[in-house]
């Protein structure tokens, strides 16, 4: 079986002549080897220094391992499995690049035109980012909100490769698009030394937290925005909740940032640790999300309020560093590969941003940041190339209304990757609902521009903002019901109903279902059973 397995994934890896001659403009010393390649696959191997391809099919070879040598210096050709059919490229996971390839799989396709379509990803997994919350809370478990991209592109033509983009070479700036089936758009080189050429491709990267603008931000503060990111911060509770258990002194946490991201996450951390610990939540801003409507940003201010979570607003954070007036016995621990210590504390300098207001400073042990992000996009870049995708100031691809990115009719970009203005002018925000319906736009777009068909212009529509503040608390307001916030409870069961309705395919839609209400139905039984116990005990 594990040879035959090897076998299928040895198919699509082969050396190649044919196009030594331009790939050796790109890469020097490639034409002295491209002869001479040869790629020996093995799905059993175990050696260290490989990175994964994992394939899926319809026909039901799911889950086929491909190993790639990392350390191999001369690019290797990937040979797309049908030489006809047009090739379509996604670079990133997210929101953005998984729901377009679904996109593509959903639609109808005349049967010589039906694209090939590959997503690559750092990540195995697809992480359904507004719920990472619930993940620090206990309220959902990790396969729920992150489910391997195998598991959900199995039943799809979808291939997976688990790798890292790391230089595009467009050539569609060359006007030589040609007929669509066999016309090249460019290549993408990734990071274990397969390229792979393509005729469309997305641009679907994300972006990451940016922590470089404070001194001291990027050694002793944690970002909240990859399932990495939340193991970690889980981690550092968890240890902080030993270190203090009976004992009087409270843990101190910082939040960096009051947008919906601050705020969700200092009412789901002042939940957790209740009276064991304290939350500081600092932002710029003289309220907490200033974009967001009335009613979310009332509901949120008397759920922090409640909770006791102390608001600096006004304020920037001019550094954070380390408490110095620690032990010279402490040792330190290793937490998610990173060493650490038990008792370590930081002290954040807060500058006024306002008038008024005087600089202070915030002891904490342990530090969220949520503060800006900037887009993977230039790192993607080789900076000597005279073709350069246009990006704007946030490093984000200019694009016109079809998203498609100007200059190059054959790159697409969604997401946290795409820069695309309403019509009054404001950049849309990199948030979740607008990757979905970029994904659902982008994926038409293609599939009208391998047939000749107009393409449509993107329009997003606000469907409204939701936000949550806890286990059993959340607040919503539709934009088609004006003036309407649902609060407490309510929110929370429409906005996990809203939520599982956007999970990738019906196969995890219904597992989660399942999972949610049988979780749901032991919590009623549970708060029945205490119910009955304290009457019985007054009684």
């Amino acid at each position: 079986m594990m040879s035959s397995v090897a076998l299928a994934a040895s198919a699509s890896f082969v050396p190649f002549n044919s196009r030594a001659k331009h790939l050796a403009r790109l890469f020097p010393g490639f034409s002295r080897r491209c002869g001479e390649t040869n790629i020996s696959l093995s799905a059993s191997s175990q050696q260290k220094g490989f990175r994964f391809a994992v394939a899926s099919s319809a026909s039901g070879t799911n889950g086929n391992v491909a190993e790639i040598p990392e350390a191999e210096t001369a690019p290797q050709l990937y040979s797309w499995p049908d030489k006809k059919r047009p090739r379509v490229c996604i670079l990133g996971g997210g929101f953005g690049g998984l729901y377009t390839a679904l996109r593509l799989e959903s639609l109808e396709w005349p049967d010589d035109r039906k694209p090939q379509v590959l997503l690559v990803d750092q990540s195995e997994r697809f992480v359904f980012k507004p719920m990472l919350y619930e993940l620090l809370s206990g309220e959902v478990d990790a396969w729920e909100i992150a489910p391997r991209f195998s598991d959900l592109l199995a039943n799809t033509s979808v291939l997976f490769f688990q790798d890292k983009a790391k230089l595009l070479y467009p050539s569609d700036h060359l006007e030589v698009n040609g007929p669509t089936q066999s016309s090249c758009g460019g290549s993408v080189l990734l990071e274990s030394g397969l390229l792979v050429e393509y005729d469309w491709l997305v641009l679907a990267l994300g972006a990451e937290a940016k922590l470089d603008v404070v001194p001291g931000a990027i050694e002793f503060a944690l970002p909240f925005s990859t399932l990495e990111d939340a193991r970690k911060v889980d981690q550092k509770l968890r240890t902080l909740e030993r270190r203090n258990f009976r004992k009087e002194s409270a843990i101190r946490v910082a939040v960096v940032g009051c947008g919906y991201s601050g705020v969700e996450l200092a009412a789901t951390v002042s939940e957790r640790l209740q009276d064991r610990g304290t939350v500081q939540a600092i932002n710029v801003e003289t309220t907490i999300c200033p974009n967001a409507p009335p009613g979310n940003r009332e509901a949120a201010i008397k759920v922090l309020s409640s909770r006791k979570v102390e608001l600096l607003l006004g304020y920037v954070v001019r550094c954070i560093r380390r408490d110095v007036d620690l032990e010279a016995s402490e040792k330190p621990t290793k937490s998610i590969g990173v060493a650490q210590h038990d008792s370590e504390k930081y002290i954040l300098e807060l500058q006024p941003a306002q008038r008024g207001l005087q600089s202070q400073t915030v002891e904490a042990d342990i530090v969220l940041w949520t503060v800006g992000n900037k887009s993977l996009l230039p790192k993607l870049e080789p900076r000597d190339r005279p073709y350069d995708l246009p990006l704007n100031a946030r490093g984000q691809a200019e694009t016109d209304e079809t998203l498609r990115v100007n200059g190059h009719p054959r790159i697409f970009a969604v997401g946290d990757s795409c820069a695309l203005r309403e019509s009054s002018g404001r950049l849309l925000p990199s948030t979740a609902q607008v990757a979905f319906q970029q994904a659902d736009f982008a994926g038409w777009n293609l599939w009208a521009a391998i047939n000749d068909r107009p393409l449509l212009p993107f329009r997003f529509q606000n469907l409204g903002e939701m936000i949550t503040l806890g286990r059993n608390d959340a607040a919503i307001s539709p934009s088609f019901i004006e003036g309407l916030t649902l609060e407490g409870p309510i929110g929370h069961t429409a906005r996990k109903l809203a939520y599982l309705i956007r999970l990738p395919t019906d196969e995890h839609r219904l597992k989660v279902g399942i999972s949610w209400l049988t979780k749901s139905a032991i919590d009623s039984v549970a708060s029945i059973q205490s119910t009955l116990t304290k009457v019985l005990s007054d009684s």
